[in-house]
């Protein structure tokens, strides 16, 4: 592959909802380069980007995927990235490694949740974006309902550069709104013919063409004067003042196509190469820091500055290798270079270099400033770190991936196999950081986390196809509590006799309510006359120490008590602190029961982002889970987020259940904020499900 300057790059991530065409659209791309001789097909499982066998035998993307391509003189570094929300880790290592987006959007849908995703997500990353409306040669596409809602949602930055021509209900070409110009396409060729602009369509062209002119008008004094004396702009000016307000954002194009039929494509590879910029354009830097200075350095995508490249992501395949995806910031990369990886301040040997199509690896000598590339078989080095020279030692902050919110329990399903299963998953975890697993002790259960359910069934499903390591899910339990509600006083007693020395202890203890339900226990001593020796209270509190672990109501930790040792007696002989120990865990059983015991169920403060047309439906919902509504507040682009206190058991599932009630639309996150009583219902559940255990 040809070695390009820094400002023949282009670095493209591909957004949109499931199933619009994103993968499609590349695979026309390719073709249309002259990269394959024939366009793949997602359905017959032979496409660049879906090359795992989940992504394969189900028919979606699970992973990003890189494919460069080669056309008009520039390298074009396509980022295609899953639909699903489960997998939006993958597309938000996709942005960061971007310079644009191409938010694709099917003309015969319109609109739905993953297009809103989309925006959300340049906005928040601030990445300049066109749309590309595909499937407009089916008689079902509505184009222009579909650019309707655009405007709707996103309001006049919402610009149609193309506007379709139809003969009744069949689409036969489009306007180029910015050069006017028409274009009708040849029967089922992929190629176009100018043809002039029909009659009936130039009233129709004319907002849309005097909001170009506006545009180009206040990018500059000189244009707006040539404007109020309607004088005619030049192509470089109209092309120059939308490149401009393309890249900051104050225009998003709405180009038109197809995938399947290759239409559409020249004109959008065309689109990028004119109205967005190289790495190395002003809108384009990486913020990081000198470890060694504390200084600020600006990653400008400048081949004369010392090296330093980001780590986006982490390919772990068990056939291809481990390799480590990198967007180079500045200088460049060559093989057999000392890096230095500032994260885990540790050195690196890049041996070799590649270039990813797919999961075809293209063996390079070098990498330039701004362009995306592979390090194999690096030993420290994860996703988010920084390599650089260890003379100027860099580290760029890491990227904000979504969290995994989904929990599932896990057992092996073979016995043997554990080890096998912890090898495999931490290697996942290498490639897959918003996947998690944690030993809950507490109830004895491993646990994996997720964005969603699929993604943990793909994750089961890959375990056993990759890895040979078979796991079944359950659902997982909740780290309750128990506590206390009144005040009782108890004796415990602990007397043995063995044949000589014996053992003695005796306790009397007032148990009560602490208040404070993040402390286990409180103990105080309130001997009088030398009932019991001091030298015994510690094995006094020993005992409590080990009754709090386990509650005798269910098997919980205890907390918010507070025991005070009042009374007892000893045997100057046959007294011990095992004696003491144990006759305080005789004394808690018998008086945490008298004591009115509860069960404690943690409540989470969980916020929904959902579209207004949902919120009754969401709310009405978190009713149903007993959950306490504290208060919406709305936000941009006709959302609003609702906050509730919720409690951990009514959690379980709840993305599955969200997406279903939304159509997609309602994002959601929660965090711990306290432990309340359970009502009685609930705890004779559990209690009759830890006694089956």
């Amino acid at each position: 592959m040809k070695l390009y300057k820094t400002e023949e790059l282009r670095n493209i991530v591909v957004l949109g909802h499931y199933g619009h065409g994103k993968t499609t659209l590349v695979e026309a791309i390719a073709n249309f380069a002259g990269l394959t001789d024939r366009p793949g097909r997602v359905e017959d499982g032979n496409t660049i980007s879906d090359f795992s066998k989940e992504e394969t035998t189900r028919g979606f993307s699970i992973s990003t995927a890189i494919v460069p391509v080669e056309w008009g003189g520039l390298k074009y570094n396509f980022i295609d990235t899953p639909g699903l929300f489960d997998f939006g880790g993958e597309v938000v290592e996709g942005l960061s490694a971007s310079d644009m987006a191409v938010i694709v959007v099917d003309g015969r849908a319109g609109v739905e949740a993953g297009t809103i995703k989309s925006w959300k997500l340049c906005e928040r990353y601030n990445v300049p974006r066109l749309f590309f409306v595909t499937g407009v040669d089916d008689n079902r596409a509505k184009y222009m309902d579909t650019l309707a809602q655009l405007k709707e949602l996103f309001g006049k930055k919402i610009a149609p550069f193309h506007y379709p021509i139809k003969d009744g209900d069949k689409f036969i070409g489009f306007i180029n709104v910015v050069i006017h110009e028409a274009r009708a396409y040849k029967d089922e060729a992929p190629g176009y013919e100018l043809i002039d602009i029909p009659e009936e369509y130039a009233a129709l062209i004319a907002p849309l063409d005097e909001m170009i002119q506006e545009s180009v008008a206040e990018t500059s004094d000189e244009l707006m004067e040539k404007y109020f004396n309607a004088e005619t702009f030049t192509a470089e000016e109209v092309a120059q003042a939308l490149k401009e307000n393309v890249l900051s954002g104050e225009i998003v194009p709405v180009l038109l196509g197809s995938g399947v039929r290759k239409r559409g494509i020249e004109t959008l590879l065309n689109a990028i190469k004119i109205y967005f910029q190289s790495p190395m354009g002003d809108y384009n830097e990486m913020i990081g820091e000198n470890t060694e200075t504390g200084e600020l350095f600006r990653g400008e995508y400048d081949s004369r500055k010392d090296f330093s490249a980001y780590v986006f992501k982490t390919m772990n395949d068990p056939f291809i290798g481990r390799y480590s995806l990198v967007k180079v910031c500045t200088g460049k990369l060559k093989s057999d270079m000392v890096l230095y990886n500032a994260n885990k301040e540790q050195e690196e040997k890049a041996s070799k270099l590649y270039i990813l199509r797919g999961n075809k690896p293209i063996e390079v000598d070098e990498i330039k400033s701004g362009d995306i590339g592979a390090i194999a078989k690096l030993n420290y080095t994860e996703t988010g770190d920084t390599l650089s020279t260890k003379e100027v030692p860099v580290k760029y902050p890491f990227i904000e991936l979504p969290k995994p919110y989904t929990c599932k329990a896990y057992t092996a399903s073979n016995r043997g196999d554990e080890d096998k299963i912890s090898q495999a998953l931490a290697k996942m975890m290498q490639e897959d950081l918003t996947l998690r697993t944690e030993n809950d002790t507490e109830n004895r259960q491993l646990l994996i986390y997720g964005i969603g359910e699929q993604h943990l069934d793909i994750t089961v499903a890959r375990l056993m196809s990759e890895y040979k390591a078979g796991i079944t899910l359950h659902e997982p339990k909740v780290k309750f509590r128990e506590t206390i509600r009144k005040r009782v006083e108890v004796q415990g007693k602990y007397k043995k006799q063995t044949g000589g020395h014996g053992q003695y202890g005796d306790v009397k203890i007032v148990f009560e309510p602490s208040g404070d339900l993040e402390t286990p226990y409180v103990f105080e001593e309130k001997i009088f006359g030398g009932a019991i020796p001091r030298n015994y209270f510690p094995a006094v509190e020993k005992g409590l120490q080990e009754s709090v672990l386990q509650g005798p109501m269910a098997g919980y930790p205890v907390v918010g008590l507070k025991a005070t040792l009042v009374d007892g007696s000893y045997h100057t002989v046959d007294s011990s602190e095992l004696a003491f120990k144990n006759a305080t865990i005789i004394a808690f059983k018998e008086g945490f029961m008298k004591a009115s015991p509860v069960l404690l169920e943690p409540i989470m403060n969980l916020k929904v982002e959902v579209t207004d047309d949902y919120a009754g439906d969401v709310i009405g919902d978190l009713n149903k889970r007993r959950g306490r509504i504290l208060g919406m507040e709305p936000i941009e682009h006709g959302e609003e987020v609702i906050e509730a206190e919720v409690p951990m058991l009514e959690l379980f599932g709840y993305a599955t259940a969200l997406r279903s009630m939304t159509a997609g639309n309602g994002d959601f996150s929660y965090e711990f904020v306290r432990y309340e009583q359970a009502p009685e219902d609930v705890r004779q559940q559990i209690i009759a499900r830890r006694e089956e255990d």
